[in-house]
């Protein structure tokens, strides 16, 4: 059945351990998925291309393909008696200026790795978002208090 899963990639997390990614120098972007998308997207998406190759990435005025670089990639660590260990990744929400389109999620992924563009995860916005010659912003998830509702994280307890 086609749709969007939010999940971190199962490939991701593989890469990331083998040191692939490196979240604070490489190129990390967002790629909006069209509305109703053809293709299913969940934690087995291993690059940018699966959502290219199903012709589901989303199109439209001044929206270009490949979608656009992350503002805001900040890695940070905490350490609490009651929750353990965590690092985690916080992506500050993204907005895509003056654009006509519509999305049900997005790909986040790698442009400099080689292969280029591994996929880090994908989301499902719960519905379309949309916006007419205006800014269309993709909320991200904060971090929570101990880092526990980041998009990526690690924790040992």
């Amino acid at each position: 059945m086609a749709g969007i899963t939010t999940s971190i990639c199962n490939t991701f997390l593989r890469e990331l351990l083998n040191g692939e990614h490196d979240l604070n120098s490489h190129t990390i972007k967002m790629a909006l998925i069209k509305a109703s998308p053809s293709g299913t997207y969940n934690d087995e998406t291993a690059n940018y291309s699966d959502v290219t190759g199903n012709s589901d990435e989303a199109s439209g005025t001044n929206y270009s393909a490949g979608g656009q670089q992350l503002d805001s990639v900040t890695i940070s660590s905490i350490s609490d008696t009651n929750s353990g260990n965590r690092a985690f990744v916080d992506i500050d929400n993204e907005v895509f200026s003056n654009v006509t389109c519509s999305a049900d999620g997005c790909i986040i992924y790698n442009a400099s790795t080689t292969p280029a563009n591994k996929a880090i995860a994908v989301f499902n916005f719960g519905s379309t978002i949309s916006a007419t010659a205006g800014d269309l912003t993709v909320t991200m998830p904060g971090p929570g208090t101990f880092g526990d509702a980041a998009v990526i994280r690690i924790a040992n307890s």
